[in-house]
């Protein structure tokens, strides 16, 4: 088991995480466009896996040996961007044409044209099945690269989240470490309300998956729940994270409404100076 996180480095963590957080809420009003709250709540668990965990270099992003990542709630692509971009993999200032033509950060991640996306994603459902087959064919290439993914609570209503379930439990992918980001809310309400996948821990253990639950706000619980997923052998782990729709941004925290609404320009303002404090503090 690795050793615990330092507390300078969770502070360390914690301000990448807000100036992460602060660049989807600048990247969605710029677009006018974007889904913001399934992309703040998500923030802490990209943070920790990009700047703490993962294989992957900024300078060499094909690298044969990398880790993988696959983000299977593709509508929530500016955590993704504004992570990628806060790691080195292409400039902070290309976050602001998020979704223009021409733009190579289009409303879901496409692997052909941005470095450090391993998988095109945006049909939800189909990301883990993406992740189980990289995880595969890692051990068949007898790498020792692992994948993660991070699927929506939401997105656990596709019939092809299930089937990819018993496809890696069935292969023993001890590689794949994948995430629930269950901040409890889709967009049309709460998850259940609209087609119930509780109890979601309960559900990922029936599949024969080693399940964690842990706090996705929490970087050093979600960075300890990686390292026991790579103690974990004979089967997948699914990392079970409780959040916060809109985490950051205490107009946007727990409202379904932001789920796929960008903030106007007044309310971009009020919104990154929240951020700032919060930064400060």
């Amino acid at each position: 088991m690795a050793e615990k996180l330092t507390q300078e480095k969770v502070s360390e963590l914690e301000k990448y995480a807000q100036s992460i957080r602060y660049s989807i809420v600048e990247m969605v009003t710029e677009a006018q466009s974007g889904h913001p709250g399934g992309s703040l709540s998500a923030a802490d668990i990209l943070t920790t896996l990009y700047f703490a965990e993962m294989n992957v270099n900024p300078s060499d992003p094909q690298a044969v040996g990398r880790d993988r990542f696959v983000l299977s709630k593709g509508h929530a692509a500016p955590v993704l961007y504004a992570t990628l971009a806060e790691r080195g993999f292409f400039p902070k200032e290309e976050l602001l044409t998020l979704r223009k033509i021409d733009s190579r950060l289009q409303g879901h991640p496409s692997m052909k044209n941005l470095p450090g996306i391993d998988m095109s994603t945006g049909s939800l459902g189909q990301g883990l099945s993406a992740a189980a087959g990289l995880a595969l064919a890692a051990r068949l290439d007898n790498s020792e690269s692992r994948v993660y993914t991070v699927l929506g609570d939401g997105e656990l209503e596709e019939g092809m989240v299930w089937e990819a379930a018993m496809f890696a439990a069935h292969y023993k992918l001890d590689n794949l470490t994948a995430f629930v980001d269950f901040n409890g809310l889709q967009i049309d309400g709460p998850i259940s309300e609209v087609l119930s996948p509780l109890p979601i821990p309960e559900k990922w253990t029936a599949f024969n998956w080693h399940v964690i639950l842990v706090d996705g706000h929490d970087i050093q619980a979600i960075y300890d729940a990686v390292q026991t997923a790579k103690t974990i052998k004979g089967k997948p782990t699914m990392i079970v994270a409780q959040t916060i729709k809109g985490k950051g941004v205490c107009q946007m925290e727990n409202i379904a409404d932001w789920h796929g609404k960008a903030p106007s320009r007044e309310q971009c303002d009020l919104f990154l100076s929240q951020l700032n404090e919060l930064e400060a503090e």
